[in-house]
């Protein structure tokens, strides 16, 4: 099976600690990687979790608070001074462009490559990338500025036909490409096999959902019902509910009620606050609502 995985490269929120860096995933699809956030000091955890900066060419940017973007200059900087000529994507809050503009401005610098800026649009979920091997999408989240989340869904692998069709009739490569194509099989005696008969589609497809910055709300599980990983931010504990929410943060149980609601076969929650040196606690709440929950790490790879 080709790879669909996630590294971790920061799992806390608002201010770095000596153990967890802040907001920064990258999904591997079949060798193409994409980089979701960009927090302060990733790309030195690029670097130390042993990506390759020069393979990712597109970034999703959730929010415009500082522990979700402020390492994205460095990391266009950087890539800059290391002679990068390939084009890169940035999905993002319109805003950002415009911060974007006024650094490369003062800086007095042409990047050596294109940067290519997608604005992300309000209020709506839409397909924001489409390749032979993924559909990504965004949608909206609730917090205290425009937030989006966004949605990484494989592309089904199309008709596989069954096996023992093949050695009993051994069809050639046309009528093969015809079967996947859709069409049915008549052999030299003119007897029809019909191809939902002959085949089977692989629907065995995964996707992986990324909720940052957001208060509980139920209206995301339409956009992430049965994902196959989510990853919910579960800032603070049940007890702090209330500042949880007037802070627009999620708890570790509400993030695990999400989770079952939206019927999700994986839950991996992050985003933790500085006041939890171990988190521990935050998994064992999660866990009493949604028990196959899982806690982020710095450096964490995640299989799919």
């Amino acid at each position: 099976m080709k790879p669909f995985s996630l590294c971790i490269l920061g799992s806390g929120s608002a201010a770095p600690t000596k153990t967890r860096n802040l907001s920064a995933h990258v999904v591997n699809i079949h060798d193409s990687l994409f980089l979701i956030d960009c927090a302060e000091g990733c790309q030195m955890q690029i670097r130390k979790y042993g990506i390759k900066g020069s393979r990712i060419h597109h970034i999703f940017i959730s929010h415009l608070h500082g522990d979700h973007y402020l390492g994205l200059m460095g990391l266009l900087f950087t890539s800059h001074l290391f002679g990068r000529t390939e084009p890169m994507h940035i999905y993002a809050p319109a805003a950002l462009l415009e911060i974007i503009d006024l650094q490369l401005k003062h800086s007095n610098t042409t990047l050596l490559y294109p940067l290519i800026f997608h604005e992300l649009m309000p209020d709506v979920k839409s397909l924001i990338l489409e390749t032979k091997k993924v559909d990504i999408y965004a949608f909206p989240l609730q917090h205290r500025i425009p937030c989006w989340g966004f949605l990484f869904r494989e592309k089904a692998n199309g008709i596989k036909i069954n096996k023992e069709f093949i050695a009993l009739e051994n069809p050639d490569i046309d009528a093969i490409k015809n079967i996947k194509a859709g069409g049915d099989y008549i052999n030299k005696l003119g007897l029809v096999f019909k191809n939902e008969v002959i085949t089977q589609s692989n629907l065995n497809v995964r996707s992986y959902a990324y909720c940052s910055d957001t208060i509980y709300d139920e209206n995301i599980i339409p956009f992430i019902e049965n994902t196959t990983l989510l990853y919910h931010e579960a800032t603070l504990l049940d007890d702090m509910a209330e500042i949880a929410k007037q802070k627009f943060h999620t708890t570790a149980k509400e993030a695990a009620i999400i989770a079952g609601k939206a019927n999700v076969k994986q839950l991996l929650i992050g985003h933790f606050s500085a006041r939890y040196d171990d988190a521990s606690p935050l998994l064992n709440e999660a866990r009493e609502y949604f028990p196959n929950t899982i806690a982020a790490e710095d450096g964490m790879k995640v299989e799919l």
